[in-house]
């Protein structure tokens, strides 16, 4: 049995074959691996409704987000300009006026 590639995407090692295509059974990427495969080096974000994220976008909370170690939240519809993006569990670094610098998650944000 040969091994196949593992997700370009997630990197996960569990990817399995239906008809042409690899499927990631943890991500839910597709792609045909006599395609040239995704550079390694790049990094996808996706905001809450599936939109790629870039550098310097400004974005939307969707939900009030508790902050650690302050009584205030962040509240639902709070925008954020000039994000940037990090390859680390919270995806989106930033400065929230009255907050100072956060690190957010992609899943609790909008594109604006």
């Amino acid at each position: 049995m040969t091994e196949l590639a593992p997700c370009p995407i997630c990197k996960s090692p569990y990817a399995y074959e239906m008809d042409n295509l690899l499927i990631c059974p943890e991500c839910g990427h597709e792609w045909n691996p006599q395609d040239n495969p995704i550079s390694s080096d790049l990094f996808v974000v996706k905001d809450s409704n599936g939109n790629i994220l870039q550098n310097g976008d400004t974005v939307v909370t969707i939900k009030n987000l508790p902050v650690r170690g302050s009584s205030q939240s962040i509240k639902a519809g709070t925008k954020v300009k000039n994000i940037r993006l990090v390859d680390s569990d919270h995806n989106i670094d930033c400065k929230i006026d009255g907050f100072g610098a956060m690190a957010l998650k992609s899943e609790f944000v909008k594109k604006a």
